[in-house]
């Protein structure tokens, strides 16, 4: 039914082995390998899931004891959350009453109920393929431009009508002048003179129209995709966390970017190429029919076979073309990858390998391009064949028709004119499926971050708080990153104006807290209350405003000094600014930069010390007045001069706000009113320094080994 290839033996060693259930019994392999081990199901019998710091463990109990353990890393955890899942199912059945083997998941092999269209254990974003359809979205865009659109469709049809006009006057033209002229009769000067005429008038006309309607559609189109970039943009910020953490950023910058440029030059030319093109070839079959209905239809004989082509070849390019955004995307990420990280590729002298990386990214690309164009230069070129054959065929049509006296010379004239027009609309027609088809796949990768829901929502009524107290509580918080438990039943009340440490070994949950108390993600389970109110009630940009946060690694924009410290509040005054950074202790060293506050600091702050950068962040967070501060190990990566420096700067930032800091040394927290030890995302004791110490627990094991450290650490630099 479900088996989990396990990778970890009971030291946390890497070795194979084996868990597998069937409808019977549950089965183990020895760590040998040369032995199963095995338990026929039955009520008492209970199969638990638990995980910690990338290790996960299914314990195996019976009535009153524990049966056995097997641990392995989280790459198994969905092929172990599946077996716990059906161990339940089968020994409360008996058996599972499903088609394990005629229905199972392509990815997982996980039995699936009859009519199930998705697997519920390792349930992933469908990749479907784009629609042409699609491209039908981009309405809510164009609504606004409705306007516009109706003059540039009205002065489409009317230079549409102004270039039919010339091939009809060339049959009075050919009649009345050339051909009487040719059996001895003079030229009727006048009367040419109207003719010529008529064809300057309607050429001008043509022109002018077609500049004003081409003028008018480019604009709206500019601006169609400068909506469409602002809102897939504005959309973009106001998802959560969880969905950037899936995503590469030169994926993201290439379909805000050049997706929507494609969408842009499709509606702004293409777009309009292609309605030319139906209405020209609509038109000129009307034109044709009336003159000599016969002759029209032979005309029209390449059609089902152009259009039998492009049907053959549309489902082709659509999904050929969406590959190629995919994979060009790839092309951007290590861009994205290695332009930032410029410092570190040179600093391990990694230039060859990232040229290669991006080398093998364009030779992927090239590639895919490489297979979609074999199919898109036989089909071009055989368009041109068919229609260069029904131009013959009319030819050979006109010339049996003339030769009969059914037709003039002047009427033969004007049809090869028209027909002219008609094959070269039927020729760009049959063109524009593939502009299309780059259009739909870009507009289908736009949309995807557009349907995206936030996993942290915006309540549709929120609650306003005037006056924030900071008082925080935790109620039974848990929560999940994927199948992963990373916090479990956590219980907390912060007061008012309160400093609290959070402390813990590495992956105890600490930055998880965090994040959840800024509403970066939402709680699985419980909640968590800003002066007893639930903070999913409260608008998030005014939750957050409450918030201040200083980060390990700041992160500085590129501009001035003094645009990144008002970064939370763009009104600040120049006095105020000042302000924050002498609180910060940062006034001094921005007073020996070269521009002082307007100096650039250069891209993720480059220009300057991480201590600098790290003072810098806290006038940011001292500016906006935060009535909660949150330190995330905020002086860890500095050293001990820098550390006293930034230290000060924090002892004016926490005064009168209720602080939740993480500290990597221990020692820093001693001014905490509490400290809180966290342990596999559960608050294991909770109180001050002193009483911890006292205890004996995990907090005094924390701190007395961080004291070893130190003392291995002094003994080094003393023998060095």
């Amino acid at each position: 039914m479900a088996w989990v290839d396990l990778d970890l033996d009971a030291c946390l060693c890497f070795s194979p082995g084996w868990l597998v259930l069937t409808n019977v019994r549950l089965l183990a392999s020895t760590p040998d390998g040369d032995d199963w081990q095995a338990w026929s199901l039955s009520p008492e019998l209970s199969l638990r899931q638990h995980d910690h710091a990338g290790v996960g463990a299914l314990e195996l109990f019976g009535a009153n004891e524990r049966l056995a353990v097997w641990r392995y890393t989280l790459s198994r955890n969905v092929s172990a959350l599946r077996l716990v899942d059906l161990f339940a199912t089968c020994r409360d059945r008996g058996e599972l009453h499903s088609a394990a083997t005629d229905n199972v998941c392509p990815d997982c092999k996980a039995p699936l109920e009859a009519d199930a269209e998705e697997c519920p254990y390792c349930s992933r974003e469908l990749q479907t393929p784009p629609s042409t359809w699609t491209l039908l979205r981009l309405w809510r865009f164009a609504h606004p431009y409705r306007l516009q659109l109706l003059a540039g469709f009205v002065l489409t049809l009317l230079s549409m009508a102004a270039t039919l006009v010339p091939p009809y006057l060339t049959m009075p033209l050919m009649d009345n002048i050339l051909i009487p002229f040719q059996n001895g009769k003079p030229i009727d000067v006048s009367l040419a003179t109207r003719y010529l005429s008529g064809l300057l008038g309607a050429a001008v006309v043509a022109w002018g129209l077609g500049w004003a309607k081409t003028y008018i559609l480019a604009l709206v189109s500019e601006r169609i995709g400068a909506d469409l970039r602002t809102t897939t943009y504005e959309h973009l910020l106001k998802l959560s966390l969880e969905y950037f953490g899936g995503k590469r950023t030169g994926d993201l910058m290439a379909r805000i970017g050049s997706e929507s440029d494609r969408i842009c030059v499709f509606l702004s030319l293409h777009l309009l190429d292609f309605a030319t093109d139906v209405l020209m070839i609509c038109m000129t079959s009307a034109i044709l029919f009336s003159i000599n209905p016969w002759l029209a239809l032979v005309t029209l004989l390449p059609l089902p076979f152009i259009a039998w082509m492009i049907h053959i070849v549309r489902d082709r390019l659509r999904t050929g073309f969406e590959k190629i955004d995919r994979v060009w995307s790839e092309v951007t990420n290590v861009l994205a990858d290695t332009i930032p990280g410029i410092r570190v590729v040179k600093a391990f002298a990694q230039e060859r390998r990232e040229a290669e990386r991006f080398r093998e990214a364009n030779r992927h690309n090239l590639a895919v391009n490489d297979r979609l164009n074999k199919t898109w230069s036989l089909f071009s070129p055989t368009v041109s064949l068919l229609t260069e054959t029904g131009l013959l065929v009319v030819w050979a049509f006109g010339i049996w028709l003339v030769s009969r006296s059914e037709i003039t010379v002047g009427v033969l004239t004007a049809f090869l004119a028209y027909i002219g027009r008609f094959y070269t609309r039927l020729d760009s027609m049959s063109r524009i499926v593939s502009v299309t088809q780059k259009a739909a796949a870009g507009a289908k990768r736009i949309f995807d971050i557009l349907d995206h829901v936030s996993s942290v929502p915006e309540v549709a009524h929120p609650v306003r708080l005037n006056d924030v107290r900071g008082g925080i509580e935790l109620r039974e918080v848990g929560f999940r990153y994927g199948n992963r438990a990373v916090a479990r039943g956590v219980n907390l009340a912060i007061r008012p104006g309160e400093m609290v440490g959070l402390v813990g070994h590495s992956g105890s949950g600490k930055s998880t807290l965090v994040n959840l108390i800024c509403r970066f993600y939402d709680v699985s389970e419980g909640a968590i209350l800003l002066d007893g109110v639930d903070i999913r009630q409260l608008a998030i940009a005014d939750f957050r405003r409450n918030i201040g946060l200083v980060l390990q690694e700041p992160f500085l924009f590129f501009g001035t000094v003094a645009d990144n410290i008002a970064y939370g509040k763009p009104g600040a005054s120049r006095e105020e600014i000042v302000a924050a950074a002498r609180a910060a202790h940062a006034h001094e060293f921005i007073l020996r930069l070269p521009q002082g506050y307007d100096s650039l600091v250069g891209e993720r702050g480059q220009g300057l010390s991480g201590g600098e950068r790290q003072r810098i962040s806290i006038a940011r967070a001292l500016l906006i007045d935060p009535k909660i501060l949150i330190l995330d190990e905020a002086t860890s990566s500095v050293d001990t001069e820098t550390e006293k420096e930034i230290q000060k700067a924090l002892d004016n930032l926490v005064r009168g706000r209720t602080t939740i800091a993480i500290a990597h040394r221990l020692s820093t927290l001693r001014q905490a009113d509490r400290l809180v030890v966290l342990d596999r995302g559960q608050v294991v004791e909770v109180g001050p320094h002193d009483e911890l110490m006292a205890l004996q627990g995990a907090y005094y094991r924390l701190y007395q080994a961080q004291l070893r450290h130190q003392d291995v650490l002094a003994d080094e630099g003393e023998a060095s």
